[in-house]
């Protein structure tokens, strides 16, 4: 009976995902799973999906459960003078599963024909973790364990008859007394932080920052599912450039001019300072409307990513995200003068629906 549980279960959650990679474009595109972000988990609504139900058979049927019923009494719809009228039982729901963000990233590679990442350079960062690796008889008594004390104290005393079960008191006494022992245990890590960047000028709305909150979801998910450690740091930038939270990031709004390069160099300025290029696989993402202040501040941010930040990095994505007050001009200039250079990778976003492509355009090079 438990195994045919189980093995309904599993196909249950086997029809589930199912249906979730059928609607993930939806989901990538809409951002409706940002909200429902937990820790380790995403909640996701499935309106369209059967649950395992009984079915009963109309023979050998006793009472409708409410009153005195005849057998085989027919069960069906109402008088025909009954008239329509409005309902009190509930609706249809959606039904919301938990879903693990590693699952969720092994389905965004699928769909998007993602190649794993190979994380640049040789070296790697050690980690020390404590795993516990067995019981002994002598530890400190931080680390006793209760369970396994009690049940030597329970053994002693059945074995020596000294157990009563109208009168169960447990005593352990020092012998009983079981210790946790634990080892360290060295682990290499290839190490990645993530820098995201964004035009929070006059011209870009509240539409462009959800486009782009939702495409650094699905990028942080992906990165996320590649590498053991993962760093991420956010940058705001008009005129000027400062680092702020997660919060702060999304949820900004600001106006004036805009000056690209005061971005790039406190990015720079992050890198050199706490991510040794030995040791980290850097990525960054710019989002902007494509509109800077002058031909001259292009030209600087230009040379900072071309002496500065790109030979630092595993990635630099830009992501243009269509504006009607941006003048679009930046992805060109990027496009003249990068062309050949694969460390960096433009995207026009000039929807939601477009967010789909810009993935595949910027973590389709396994890089």
């Amino acid at each position: 009976m438990i195994a045919g549980i189980k093995r309904d279960h599993l196909r249950f959650k086997q029809i589930v995902k199912g249906k979730i990679k059928q609607n993930l474009k939806k989901y990538i595109t809409q951002g409706e799973l940002i909200g429902r972000q937990g820790k380790d988990l995403v909640s996701i609504p499935l309106p369209h999906i059967d649950l395992p139900h009984f079915r009963f058979g109309r023979k050998q049927m006793g009472g409708v459960g409410q009153g005195e019923g005849a057998i085989g009494t027919p069960l069906g719809p109402g008088d025909e003078g009954d008239e329509p009228g409005a309902g009190n039982a509930s609706g249809e729901h959606a039904l919301e599963v938990d879903i693990s963000l590693a699952e969720l990233a092994e389905m965004l590679g699928a769909e998007l024909e993602l190649p794993r990442i190979q994380p640049k350079g040789t070296r790697s960062v050690q980690s020390q973790k404590y795993r516990y690796s067995g019981i002994h008889t002598v530890g400190p008594d931080s680390l006793r364990h209760v369970k396994r004390t009690y049940r030597e104290a329970l053994r002693r005393q059945i074995l020596s008859g000294q157990y009563n079960p109208e009168d169960p008191v447990i005593i352990p006494v020092r012998k009983d007394y079981r210790y946790r022992v634990w080892k360290n245990v060295i682990r290499p890590e290839n190490n990645a932080v993530i820098i995201y960047m964004m035009d929070v000028s006059g011209s870009m709305g509240d539409e462009q920052k959800e486009i782009v909150r939702t495409e650094s979801f699905w990028i942080d998910t992906w990165l996320r599912s590649q590498y053991t450690d993962l760093e991420i740091r956010y940058i705001i930038h008009d005129a000027t450039a400062r680092e702020v939270d997660q919060d702060t990031f999304y949820h900004t709004r600001e106006s004036g001019g805009t000056l690209i390069s005061s971005a790039y160099k406190l990015c720079n300025e992050i890198i050199e300072k706490q991510y040794p290029v030995a040791d980290w696989n850097v990525y960054s993402f710019h989002f902007s409307d494509g509109d800077n202040w002058s031909g001259e501040d292009t030209k600087l941010c230009v040379d900072v990513l071309r002496g500065d930040l790109l030979p630092k990095m595993n990635l630099f994505c830009y992501g243009q995200v269509e504006s009607r007050y941006g003048s679009g001009q930046f992805i060109k200039d990027l496009m003249e003068n990068f062309k050949e250079d694969e460390r960096l990778i433009t995207s026009k976003i000039e929807s939601k629906e477009a967010i789909y492509r810009s993935l595949k355009d910027f973590l389709g090079k396994g890089k």
